[in-house]
């Protein structure tokens, strides 16, 4: 089927949604047990560790580290929010720089200015755009991001998000002081959904609809390590306890520029795979053998590829062995804990 569509079902009693394009799986949003990334507290600061350069704070869900310490003192109440996934047995990753997401808009509290999305290009569209947000930022010192998918939308839907994350952030702000408190939840994957994937795409939001558009199978892929790639090449994808390790093979491919292109395969196809698994942390690829000379069109491929990912990847560069190293947030849980 050409085309996309964005698929709202549960999988058993977890709702989740599912980005389809052509007919084959993009992306998946799996609602976890963990506080979801996005989660707003007020927190009490607890006890600095000194090692690590942060504090452990309390929250009404448990322990949470903060990295930043400064002018922070033990008891002292803040707002802060959850910026991705803890690996089991730790504390709650959390930052005091505060952001509210909606579709069209990102509100900054402690960021003033505004800034409009470098993909709108038009200076018309960017005016008509900073008309609307000065407009609505009239008297407030809070910073605005105008997104990229303003660019298509309508005048009034931009200006009535504005004006409702605006008044959200406001009230959520004004609440410093008082008890540990779960201020906001995090977006589920349904709402993710319709904040993320802004492209056009047809609804589908019937029971069992997992099922009938074929996102069953196309999870059922996701639970085996071997991921096939254009050409006859594949890979491995293996989480460890320390990283994730991907192993690329050039299949029955025997030309001399086999290596290359499997690598390149692999740089194209890694950022789906990693963000459909759930998979963060420390990443290290262990490449096809191919010419020192070919490192830096690898590097430009890969760079290239995660341009367009919404999640944080720092990309390394070379190990001494010869393998490529990545750093990727833990934005997400391993999509594999809900599909045994």
């Amino acid at each position: 089927m050409k085309g996309s569509q964005i698929i709202l079902d549960h999988l058993g009693t977890r709702e989740a949604a599912a980005l389809m394009v052509d007919g084959k799986l993009s992306d998946i949003l799996i609602e976890a047990d963990a506080p979801r990334p996005g989660t707003i507290y007020r927190a009490i600061a607890d006890r600095p560790v000194k090692g690590q350069g942060g504090m452990f704070l309390k929250t009404p869900d448990g322990p949470a580290f903060l990295k930043q310490t400064k002018g922070l003192a033990p008891g002292q109440p803040l707002v802060v929010q959850v910026t991705g996934y803890s690996e089991d047995g730790k504390a709650i990753p959390v930052s005091h720089k505060v952001i509210f997401k909606s579709r069209y808009v990102i509100i900054t509290p402690d960021a003033p200015g505004l800034n409009v999305s470098r993909s709108i290009r038009d200076e018309d569209v960017r005016d008509t755009l900073k008309g609307i947000a000065h407009e609505a930022m009239d008297g407030t010192d809070m910073g605005m991001i105008l997104r990229s998918c303003c660019a298509e939308a309508d005048p009034e839907d931009i200006a009535e998000d504005i004006a409702t994350m605006m008044d959200l952030a406001a009230q959520i702000m004004a609440e410093p002081d008082g008890p540990t408190e779960r201020l906001m939840d995090g977006d589920s994957p349904h709402l993710e959904a319709w904040r993320e994937w802004s492209a056009p795409a047809e609804v589908v939001s019937d029971a069992g609809s997992f099922e009938t558009h074929g996102v069953l199978d196309a999870l059922e892929d996701l639970n085996s390590v071997r991921v096939p790639l254009e050409g006859g090449a594949f890979l491995f994808i293996e989480p460890t306890r320390a990283l994730i390790a991907v192993d690329v093979n050039t299949g029955p491919d025997t030309s001399p520029a086999a290596g290359t292109k499997a690598n390149m395969a692999t740089a194209r196809a890694l950022p789906a795979q990693l963000r459909m698994r759930g998979l963060g942390g420390q990443i290290t690829l262990d490449l096809a053998p191919m010419p020192k000379k070919d490192r830096r069109p690898f590097e430009s491929a890969l760079r290239a590829a995660f341009r367009s990912d919404t999640i944080d990847t720092n990309l390394v560069g070379w190990t001494p062995l010869g393998h490529y190293e990545l750093q990727r947030k833990r934005a997400r849980l391993p999509t594999k804990e809900y599909l045994d």
